[in-house]
């Protein structure tokens, strides 16, 4: 039984104020594997007064001490990577691939801010003003239990570019994957009061970073909701915010794509992370004519996705992040069958060769219309909905037809065309036939999907406010 007792304020680890033991799973096993003490509002305000009191001297650091405080970060951190890929699979039950890549791309986030801050111009001349990119203040971090360590060093990463300091409000549930973080960071010995953890409630600690007023900016990683309660509580003070939310992105099939090599694209998107991604394809938008040879070609690829022991290095699959989450695909899959959707693969209950765990079989629908539930609700696990279509217009329009905006993808052979397909959807990000992401790209969304972008130079700038002196 592992316990972590501790929270990070102004460059310690101190006993919170707050009492409450939180337990933490293996998601695989259903099994408690330990327990986190989680920190109050007082704890909170203790974390904020810190970082207020580190601001002032953050602020003046010049351009070179940020960029050696990132490689600083990136270091410390990748000396526990081993630590790191071991605690997400144990606590998140991420599969071994997924464990490595989220570990990685927690250390590289480092660099790329420093990528970003490098070719950043911090003072600027526009006409007769002198224009001065200045930090904002005291920042609050929300992270989801999704991709937490990422998370946490991508947003710390454009603090500390913009020389701000923070309050981190890290998902509870995953506790030991941000004790291991937190212990990186404190060996690279940043000021104190530079950074501060706190674990904790939603509606503890986040409701007090976002509501109080020392606290300049709030960005959030998380659900829709959430980011309303957020957004209304920062309007008190007129905090600055960003927020990424949920999504329900399309995965365009023109007609004229070759599904040998289309099949694996919208399975990697749709399952990726198993299926617990704001950015998953999980609309599959098939041409009516191809849609039985579609339907035929995703059964046959759907073997090289198995769902199952993280620890495997065949599953592509993992578990559900808790009960909770189980539960609540379970409801979305039952929903979809009561809605007249056709299963084509899996459906509820656990996948052969599991028994213990939150383990849920990849589940595909067809025949599903854009206005039935699980085409319309982010579900948040391995299920994916196919929906006919037309013309490339109406694929437009169905992609379109959704609260989210957050992601799309487009497959087929005529890259022009579909560029063009991908031109007129509205989402912050399309990918097509599978191209790499470009992390040094604005990521965000449009409509429910949030508000603002995160990463490269428009990361940075919405951690920054422009000052100009004339004269």
């Amino acid at each position: 039984m592992k316990i972590v007792d501790s929270i990070y304020i102004d460059g310690a680890f101190v006993a919170p104020h707050g009492a409450e033991m939180f337990d933490l799973h293996n998601p695989a096993t259903a099994d408690v594997i330990g327990q986190v003490r989680l920190g109050d509002e007082e704890d909170t305000r203790a974390a904020i007064a810190a970082a207020k009191r580190a601001f002032p001297e953050m602020a003046r650091t010049s351009k070179s001490q940020r960029l050696e405080m990132l490689a600083r970060l990136g270091e410390a951190l990748t000396t526990r990577r081993e630590d790191l890929i071991e605690a997400v699979i144990e606590e998140y039950g991420a599969p071994i691939s997924r464990s490595a890549w989220m570990a990685d791309h927690a250390i590289n986030v480092f660099r790329l801010a420093a990528q970003t801050l490098e070719g950043y111009e911090l003072e600027r001349q526009i006409g007769t003003a002198r224009v001065t990119m200045e930090p904002l203040g005291v920042v609050g971090l929300i992270t989801p239990w999704n991709a937490n360590p990422g998370f946490i060093a991508g947003k710390l990463a454009m603090v500390i570019a913009s020389g701000s300091t923070c309050v981190i409000k890290p998902s509870e549930m995953s506790a030991l994957q941000t004790q291991i973080v937190a212990e990186a960071f404190h060996e690279a010995g940043l000021p104190a009061g530079v950074y501060n953890i706190v674990n904790g409630r939603g509606d503890v600690v986040g409701a007090e970073l976002s509501r109080n007023p020392d606290v300049a900016k709030i960005s959030f990683t998380g659900s829709t909701a959430t980011g309303r309660s957020i957004l209304r509580s920062a309007a008190d003070t007129f905090k600055r915010v960003t927020l990424e939310l949920g999504g329900k992105s399309p995965m365009v099939i023109m007609d004229d794509a070759d599904f040998e090599a289309a099949i694996p694209f919208v399975l990697n998107s749709g399952f990726g992370n198993s299926g617990q991604a704001c950015i998953a394809g999980t609309r599959i938008l098939v041409p009516s004519r191809r849609l039985g040879e579609f339907e035929a070609a995703i059964q046959a690829g759907l073997g090289a996705f198995p769902s199952g022991d993280p620890r495997d290095p065949a599953i592509a699959i993992g578990p559900m992040v808790s009960r909770r989450q189980w539960d609540r695909v379970q409801s979305y899959i039952r929903q979809g069958q009561a809605e007249g959707a056709r299963l084509l693969a899996g459906g509820e209950g656990r996948p052969d060769g599991t028994s213990d765990g939150w383990f849920v079989k990849p589940t595909i629908f067809t025949d599903v219309r854009n206005d039935m539930v699980i085409a319309r609700e982010e579900i948040f696990g391995p299920v994916l909905a196919i929906i006919p279509y037309e013309t490339d217009a109406q694929a437009v329009e169905i992609a379109n037809d959704t609260d989210y905006g957050l992601h799309a993808y487009v497959a087929g052979a005529d890259e022009d065309r579909a560029r063009r397909v991908a031109e007129r959807i509205v989402a912050g990000r399309v990918i097509i036939n599978g191209a790499p992401m470009e992390m040094s790209a604005p990521f965000g969304g449009f409509k429910h999907s949030g508000i603002g972008r995160e990463y490269g130079t428009f990361g940075l700038d919405a951690y920054l406010e422009p000052k100009a002196v004339m004269g």
